[in-house]
C-alpha cells in the first residue's frame, strides 16, 4: 500500500504522463481517465502500437520511441503485460508507474521497487486525483 502523501507529490509534480494502452475511442476507460488528466495540465502521451493519434497528441508504438520526458507511466493493459511494461522503464530509468484499478502484478512491482521506481498499483489515477482537489 502506498503512502497518499507520496501520491500527492507524485501528482503535484508528475508534468507528462505516458498512458500505455490509451484507446482513441470515446468509449474506452483508458480515453476518458487520460482526457480528464489532459484538462488538469497534464501533457498524455499516448503509447499504443495500433493508434496514431489519442486525445490530439501522437501515439507511440512504446516507450522507447517516446522523444520526450516521461514523468510518469500510467498502464491501462491487463496484468500479464505488465512485466514488459516494467522491463521498459528500468532500462529507461523511469520514476514512476501507474497500474490502474484492476491491474496487479506483485512480481513485476517488487522489480520496479528494487529499481528506484515509485509503483501505484491497483488504483485509479482520476480518483485519487479528484481526491485531492
Amino acid at each position: 500500500m502506498n503512502n497518499t502523501d507520496e501520491i500527492g507529490e507524485l501528482l503535484k509534480n508528475a508534468r507528462s504522463i505516458a498512458v500505455v494502452g490509451l484507446s482513441d475511442s470515446p468509449m474506452r476507460t483508458s480515453y476518458g481517465v487520460s482526457k480528464y488528466m489532459q484538462s488538469q495540465g497534464y501533457k498524455i502521451i499516448p503509447v499504443n502500437p495500433q493508434i496514431n493519434t489519442s486525445l490530439g497528441e501522437k501515439a507511440y508504438a512504446s516507450l522507447s520511441d517516446v522523444p520526450e520526458t516521461i514523468d510518469l507511466v500510467n498502464v491501462f493493459r491487463r496484468s500479464e503485460h505488465v512485466p514488459e511494461v516494467v522491463e521498459e522503464a528500468i532500462r529507461l530509468k523511469l520514476r514512476a508507474i501507474w497500474l490502474q484499478e484492476g491491474v496487479i502484478h506483485e512480481a513485476a512491482a517488487k522489480k520496479a521497487r528494487k529499481a528506484g521506481i515509485f509503483v501505484v498499483m491497483d488504483r485509479c489515477i482520476y480518483k485519487e486525483h479528484v481526491a485531492r482537489r
